[in-house]
C-alpha cells in the first residue's frame, strides 16, 4: 500500500486530555478547565521509570488534573540540563503543586494525600505500612535472584525459594481481602494507594522472571494474578502498563544485568517473549492463558499500531541503520501486512532492518500492548519473506544501556511527543 493508501486505515486516537490514560499526553483534565491542573508531575520520556507509575496511576485514579513534563532517563539519553538545574541529582519523578517542588516518590504520594484526600487507607496509615514493608522485601528477595550471576542449578533453587517465601506472603495478603485489592477495597471501588506501590515491581517480575528464569507468577499465585487481572480492567492502568519485552531487555541495564537460569524452558519462553507468536504459551488450535494479560485483543489494536508508526514516520526513516530510502519500502510492506493480514514480501535485504525496528517498540511509549504484539508479528512475517536473507539478525540489544532510544530524534512530532 502507498502512504496514503495506509493512512485510511490508522486508528483515530482518543482525546489525550480527557479520554483514557496514556503514555503520550502532556496534559490531563478530566473534563475540567485548565487553570484546574495545579499539579506538575515530572516523569521520562519513555514511560518505563518504575518509580514513576505510583504517582502516574494515582493521579489517574483519582482524576487529579495535571501537567507533564518528560525528561530523558540516563540508560535512554542524555539527561535534560533544564532538569539538572531544577533537581541536581536527575531522579525521577519529581512533583510540582501550587509551586512547591517535591522529589522521591514516597513522599511524593504523602503530598498528594494531603492536597487531595488519600486513595483508600492512607499511605501512612497503619494498615498500610506493612503493606510496604513487604513490597521492599519482595523486591530485594526478586533482585537477589534476578540479579545474582552464577548461582548455578542449586542457588537457583534457593534463591527462587526465598523469592516464592516472600510471593507467597503477598498473594496470601490479597487473599484476605473481599474484593482482588488489597484491604478490603471491593472492585468497584478499585485499587487504593498500596496497590499501586506494589504495581509497576510486580509487573517488572512477572516479565523478567518469565524471560530470566522461566518462572511464571501468575500461574503459581492465584490472589496475584487474580489482582493483576482486576488492574488490567482498568483504563488507568492499561495507559501504564508495558510488557514483557520492554521490560526484559530494559532492564538488564538499570538493574547491574539480569542473569538466566539456562534451563531449556526458559529459554524457549524467552525466544517467544523476543520473537512471538504471541501469546507466549499458545499453540496452534491450543490457545492457553496469557501470563502477559489477562485481556483479549482489541479490535482496533492493529489500526493502533498504523497510526502511531506513520505519526513519526520520518523521524524513523530518517534515523534507521540502513537509510530512510532503503528501508521506505520494507516498512509499506509490513504495515500492508498489519493491516490487511496479508503477505507482502519485502526489497531484497531487508530482513535484519525490519527486525531491528521489531525489536525496538516500547511499551507503553510507543503504543498499547496488543498493539505492540501485532507490529512486532507484522515486521517478522515480512522479515521471513525476505528473498536473500530472511534469517538476518538485526544489532543485537545492548545490556549496558538504552541509548539506541533515545528519544531527541521523536521530539518535533506534533506536541513534542516521543515514539
Amino acid at each position: 500500500m502507498s502512504w496514503d493508501e495506509l493512512a485510511r486505515h490508522a486508528w483515530t486516537e482518543p482525546d489525550r486530555r480527557h479520554g483514557p490514560a496514556n503514555a503520550q499526553a502532556r496534559l490531563r483534565l478530566f473534563g475540567q478547565p485548565l487553570e484546574a491542573a495545579r499539579v506538575t508531575l515530572y516523569r521520562d520520556h519513555h514511560a518505563w521509570c518504575p518509580y514513576c507509575p505510583k504517582i502516574w496511576l494515582w493521579l489517574e485514579e483519582k482524576r487529579i488534573p495535571y501537567r507533564v513534563k518528560k525528561v530523558a532517563m540516563v540508560c535512554y539519553g542524555q539527561k535534560e540540563s533544564w532538569y539538572r538545574r531544577l533537581v541536581p541529582s536527575g531522579m525521577l519523578p519529581a512533583l510540582e503543586l501550587d509551586g512547591r517542588l517535591f522529589t522521591e516518590s514516597d513522599q511524593i504520594l504523602s503530598v498528594l494525600e494531603q492536597a487531595f484526600g488519600p486513595l483508600g487507607a492512607g499511605f501512612e496509615s497503619a494498615a498500610a505500612i506493612p503493606l510496604r514493608q513487604l513490597e521492599r522485601q519482595l523486591f530485594r528477595a526478586w533482585c537477589q535472584w534476578l540479579c545474582t550471576p552464577g548461582l548455578g542449578e542449586s542457588g537457583e533453587r534457593r534463591a527462587g525459594e526465598a523469592f516464592e517465601a516472600v510471593a507467597s506472603r503477598f498473594d496470601a495478603a490479597l487473599s484476605r481481602s473481599a474484593g482482588p485489592f488489597l484491604l478490603d477495597r471491593g472492585e468497584a471501588e478499585g485499587p487504593g494507594t498500596t496497590d499501586l506501590v506494589f504495581a509497576p515491581y510486580v509487573e517488572r517480575m512477572n516479565a523478567s522472571l518469565a524471560y530470566y528464569k522461566g518462572d511464571l507468577l501468575r500461574q503459581r499465585f492465584p490472589s496475584i494474578d487474580r489482582w493483576l487481572a482486576a488492574l488490567e480492567e482498568r483504563p488507568t492502568y492499561r495507559g501504564t502498563q508495558s510488557d514483557f519485552h520492554t521490560h526484559a531487555h530494559d532492564l538488564p541495564p538499570q538493574m547491574g544485568g539480569c542473569h538466566a537460569s539456562g534451563s531449556e524452558w526458559q529459554q524457549r519462553l524467552a525466544r517467544r517473549i523476543d520473537h512471538g507468536p504471541w501469546p507466549i504459551l499458545s499453540e496452534a488450535g491450543s490457545p492457553a492463558a496469557d501470563p502477559e494479560t489477562s485481556l483479549a485483543e482489541p479490535p482496533e489494536a492493529a489500526a493502533e499500531a498504523l497510526a502511531r508508526v506513520l505519526r513519526h514516520r520520518q523521524a524513523l526513516l530518517s534515523r534507521h541503520a540502513t537509510g530512510g530510502a532503503a528501508f521506505e519500502g520494507p516498512l509499506r510492506c509490513a504495515l500492508t501486512t498489519l493491516i490487511s493480514d496479508r503477505p507482502c514480501p519485502p526489497p531484497a535485504g531487508s530482513a535484519a532492518s525490519l527486525r531491528y525496528l521489531r525489536d525496538r517498540i516500547s511499551v507503553p511509549r510507543d503504543m498499547s500492548l496488543h498493539a505492540a504484539r501485532r507490529l512486532r508479528l507484522a515486521l517478522e512475517q515480512t522479515a521471513v519473506l525476505d528473498p536473500l536473507t530472511p534469517e538476518a539478525a538485526p544489532t543485537p540489544l545492548s545490556q549496558r544501556d538504552r541509548r539506541d532510544q533515545d528519544p531527541v530524534p521523536f521530539l518535533a512530532a506534533q506536541d513534542g511527543d516521543c515514539f
